[in-house]
């Protein structure tokens, strides 16, 4: 019996020759990432478990992005990053993007592929459920609680049990009115939020070739939404191309062996698909975009790991070119990078940045934000009553701010286009 393309990777980082799901080995973890909500404490219980003397195994493979709660003048929150300056002075860390600098980069999830730690073939760990977002790249990917955490950053291992793979297989050209996103919602709404419970996600076929390295993470982003220890599309060129660009050129390209054994196999024709919506208060409450239209909102959010980047901006800024906004609209960059591009990147001559002011949108600095709620002072931020359409990966009560506020999960093109409507709409209505 053959390997999935996780099992490989899971025997190359144990030096084994052959593992099968269910069993437990010690990891070489390649990459350790932390930000200011979970590095702190991460840090408190390796200082309390390793002692007085504790040693990081390697400063190279550690990397510290700020980027939850910092445009904000909460208090303990500006403390969360003052512990994490702090670490990072007195241990020397050579990779710790810290917020008020030119280093600082955004979101951890996107800096991490823009930063060039996302390799194919190898393993990489988070505080950070939304970690399996690298798993586009043809690695090894999840997060992991800040005890276990505080166990890689002493030793460089961790115990982990080999999961079972499910392999989504998604046929045809993908029509103009759908993203990645629709893709994976789709799937939430076919096994729900604990269907793939510590199992791999393995995406394929046409349609997920078709798509950019940007839209591929949005896919593997909101694998941990269906339970999903790490979500993972195999290397081809499209991937290639990406770590050319970061100067990456050696790495190991594992492949799923013709006989390798799945718990599930999911396939889909794209053509036969509509735009989706996730209605409160979960992500695996899927339906058609058609069934809840003239559904009244009150706010628009773009923004985000899962929707901040660049093609989720190109996708938006089809739709509000020449538009406005009947809805206060947020555009949140995942990344000073994104922010940057906003600038440079036109449609019909006028830049993204240009496209969204005109449109009256508001323009937030690079973070998480209102994703997750965050202090009073947050941007976006929903509040009570808010009916609030988001290109972001989670609606549970309370996510985006207010419990007392509803929150739709849609791509790009329909958050756009609800935004210029002021209620949900099907994006086949403008396209």
């Amino acid at each position: 019996m053959g390997m999935t393309i996780t099992e490989k990777i899971f025997a190359k980082a144990s030096g084994k020759s052959k593992l099968s799901p269910g069993e437990s080995v010690w990891l070489n973890v390649d990459v350790l990432m932390t930000h200011d909500v979970c590095g702190p404490p991460t840090v408190a219980i390796w200082k309390k478990e390793f002692g007085d003397k504790a040693k990081v195994w390697d400063k190279n493979k550690l990397v510290i992005f700020p980027d939850h709660y910092i445009f904000t003048k909460n208090a303990q929150a500006n403390r969360n990053v003052d512990i994490l300056r702090q670490f990072a002075a007195e241990y020397d860390l050579p990779n710790y993007y810290d917020v008020g600098t030119d280093r600082y980069k955004g979101v951890c999830h996107i800096a991490l592929a823009e930063e060039g730690y996302n390799v194919p073939g190898t393993v990489l760990f988070g505080t950070d459920s939304h970690t399996c977002t690298s798993g586009a790249f043809g690695m090894f990917a999840t997060g992991v609680g800040n005890t276990d955490a505080a166990f890689i950053l002493g030793t460089g291992k961790i115990w982990e049990k080999v999961p079972a793979s499910m392999k989504f297989t998604f046929n045809g050209k993908l029509p103009e009115y759908l993203t990645a996103k629709d893709l994976i919602l789709q799937i939430l709404g076919d096994i729900t939020t604990d269907g793939a419970t510590y199992r791999a996600m393995e995406f394929d076929g046409e349609a997920i070739e078709s798509l950019s390295m940007l839209e591929r993470m949005t896919l593997t982003n909101m694998a941990i939404e269906a339970g999903g220890m790490n979500g993972i599309i195999a290397v081809d060129n499209v991937t290639r191309e990406y770590l050319k660009e970061k100067g990456i050129d050696s790495y190991d390209e594992f492949y799923s062996d013709p006989d390798a054994e799945y718990f599930a196999k999911y396939v889909y024709d794209v053509s036969r698909m509509e735009p989706l919506v996730a209605k409160p208060h979960s992500p695996d409450n899927r339906d058609l975009v058609k069934n809840v239209s003239g559904k009244k909102i009150t706010k628009a959010y773009i923004g985000s790991c899962t929707g901040g980047k660049l093609t989720d901006f190109l996708f938006a800024g089809k739709i509000l070119l020449g538009n406005k906004v009947q809805v206060p609209t947020f555009i949140v960059p995942a990344s000073t990078s994104v922010a940057k591009q906003l600038e440079e990147e036109t449609i019909s001559g006028i830049s993204l940045k240009d496209i969204f002011v005109n449109a009256g949108c508001f323009i937030a600095e690079s973070s998480c934000a209102a994703c997750l709620g965050g202090p009073s002072d947050t941007i976006g931020r929903s509040a009570d009553g808010d009916v609030v359409v988001s290109t972001t990966n989670r609606n549970f009560p309370g996510r985006m701010g207010s419990k007392k506020s509803e929150v739709y999960l849609a791509s790009p093109l329909t958050v756009a286009t609800s935004a210029i409507k002021g209620e949900l709409t099907d994006p086949r209505e403008v396209l």
